[in-house]
């Protein structure tokens, strides 16, 4: 089953980390990614840029708008995602806390729904 996992990032945690532990952080990612790959659990990976970066697109009655982010007032911020093959919910969770940034906020695990056109 393929799960989606989303990396919450703590507003006030962001920033905190010196350069040395920013550093050990991102070489911790790029191991865990290498290794999911190996085990053939990653199917993808990505670290968002800041939330104020977004812009939120709507189209209402044929009208699109956009809004500049940051668009929503949260202490948290997704900030990254995983995408991974498990056969449960279980082993799902244990993947997830081999993620490095599981120790420093949060990460929402969903099952992704896979949608077919019915004939």
């Amino acid at each position: 089953m393929r799960y989606i996992c989303l990396i919450y990032n703590s507003v006030g945690s962001d920033g905190t980390l010196n350069t040395d532990e920013t550093e050990q952080l991102v070489r911790d990612h790029f191991r865990c990614d290498s290794e999911l790959r190996e085990e053939g659990i990653l199917i993808h990976a990505d670290a968002l840029d800041s939330p104020e970066t977004a812009t939120v697109l709507r189209v209402r009655n044929g009208t699109l708008s956009a809004t500049d982010g940051p668009y929503v007032e949260t202490k948290e911020h997704l900030a990254g995602l995983y995408v991974i093959e498990a056969r449960d919910l279980t082993q799902a969770k244990e993947i997830v806390a081999r993620i490095p940034c599981s120790r420093y906020g949060a990460i929402e695990v969903r099952p992704v729904k896979m949608l077919t056109l019915a004939d």
